[in-house]
């Protein structure tokens, strides 16, 4: 009871923020460029030559962007849930599908609430709609999320636990800082996305444990 009062907690203050930040974002969008613009710069600033022909910046973020992309996201995130029936790992099989319908119905209804216009900069992708929240992001945030959940439940290896998830952790936050590199969305967006992110996350855990046990109660008593 107490773990789940600290996942509900945890999952409130984040959703707060996320509100908070939408507010924001919907009544005073100019007192946000503080924190947009300084990030925007040191991330991106205008696509000098030299840096992003060196470290192919450009090449890097453009192509990694793409693998939240709804139908390769949709495909590869299915390749794992049949992984994971396969394994008869149902409830982590839930977990994922879940969090990948999750951000389409999500993104939907919130990008026609806030209805904030993308940057005035050059799109390195093509990319319509709305700008906040991030859909990228919160796939990123949701899908990677869960995936390290299943990852600490399912490995027994701490060496090998924490590397995967480490890992995952870093595709997460490329995907993130991509969108923001490209040029289709604020630093704003993609935080927002982030906490919504994982404010879901830490709400659903608690429930997605308790089904876990009792899945995994049953199939031994069979």
């Amino acid at each position: 009871m107490k773990n789940k009062q600290s996942h509900f907690l945890k999952g409130s203050f984040a959703l707060l923020l996320f509100v908070m930040l939408g507010y924001m974002v919907k009544f005073y969008p100019e007192q946000l460029t503080n924190f947009d613009t300084p990030i925007q710069t040191w991330l991106r600033g205008d696509l000098p030559v030299a840096l992003t022909t060196f470290f192919k910046l450009t090449a890097f973020f453009t192509r990694v962007t793409v693998l939240m992309n709804t139908p390769v996201v949709t495909f590869w995130v299915g390749v794992i849930v049949l992984f994971f029936v396969w394994k008869k790992w149902y409830t982590e099989a839930l977990l994922l599908t879940g969090s990948l319908v999750t951000t389409g119905l999500v993104v939907v209804i919130l990008k026609h609430i806030y209805l904030r216009p993308r940057p005035a900069l050059q799109h390195l992708v093509q990319e319509g709609g709305y700008s906040f929240p991030s859909g990228h992001s919160l796939a990123a945030t949701l899908v990677f999320g869960s995936l390290m959940i299943v990852v600490g439940q399912r490995m027994t290896s701490q060496v090998g636990k924490v590397l995967v998830q480490f890992a995952l952790f870093l595709c997460m936050v490329t995907i993130v800082l991509s969108r923001v590199y490209v040029g289709v969305h604020y630093p704003t967006d993609v935080t927002g996305s982030m906490l919504l992110g994982f404010g879901l996350l830490q709400m659903v855990f608690p429930y997605y444990d308790r089904l876990r046990f009792e899945w995994r109660f049953k199939s031994k008593q069979k």
